[in-house]
């Protein structure tokens, strides 16, 4: 089972959310709160798998909260739902820890898909948005830290996972596109993660682009081979 902690500020918004949790076999309501702090405390008492969370609410926000339930309870991630579709809210989401970003509008297939996905460990880069808004991030002039490949320490098919993970690919997606078992695939990542000693899958999407592996915009170079 996966267990879901919801926060809003608006209690028809919780209800209806928590409605959607319900309808599923598999995932089960823990909590709700109505801004960061008594979020924060849901996550101590609690500790969700998975936190919905709106970006903004009286007090702290969600965003603001984001250190703090991560801190409460490390193994819960935060897919962040929001009506204000602005570049700044999602840059300061992922950069706090944030596992996926949705809008409002986003339908209960949708909802529950981010739920399951990020549930995984995968990163959510659906809907189109949230990629065009990481893109434009990393595609900002970058400081000059030399010629020094940073990714040197990656095998060359780690590197192909690496670009697939840019591309919002899941374990099985990728598995697919390489030919190898999605455990396999779910290995490489973790050794990536690991090697690069970054926190999680967005950070991951954020270091390929950083590093040129992939080009906002593009494709990078991972293909199945022949």
């Amino acid at each position: 089972m996966i267990s879901i902690g919801i926060v809003d500020d608006q209690p028809l918004i919780r209800a209806g959310l928590r409605m959607i949790v319900e309808s599923q076999s598999d995932l089960v309501w823990v909590g709700e709160a109505g801004d960061g702090e008594t979020a924060i405390a849901l996550a101590e008492q609690q500790h969700p798998d998975i936190m919905l969370t709106d970006i903004r609410m009286p007090g702290l926000d969600g965003i603001g909260a984001i250190g703090g339930v991560r801190r409460a309870s490390p193994w819960t991630r935060i897919v962040m739902l929001t009506t204000f579709d602005l570049d700044r809210y999602v840059y300061a989401a992922l950069r706090a820890g944030a596992s996926a970003f949705l809008l409002k509008d986003a339908g209960p297939e949708q909802i529950l898909t981010a739920i399951r996905q990020v549930a995984q460990g995968d990163l959510l880069l659906a809907p189109a948005l949230t990629r065009r808004l990481i893109e434009q991030y990393v595609a900002r002039p970058q400081p000059d830290v030399g010629t020094r490949d940073p990714l040197r320490s990656l095998t060359d098919r780690e590197r192909d996972v690496l670009i697939c993970l840019a591309e919002g690919l899941s374990n099985a997606e990728i598995g697919s596109r390489l030919h190898v078992s999605e455990g396999t695939a779910k290995t490489h990542v973790s050794r990536i993660l690991y090697k690069l000693g970054l926190r999680d899958r967005v950070q991951a999407v954020i270091a390929a682009y950083e590093a040129g592996l992939v080009i906002p915009g593009g494709r990078g170079g991972a293909e199945p081979p022949a």
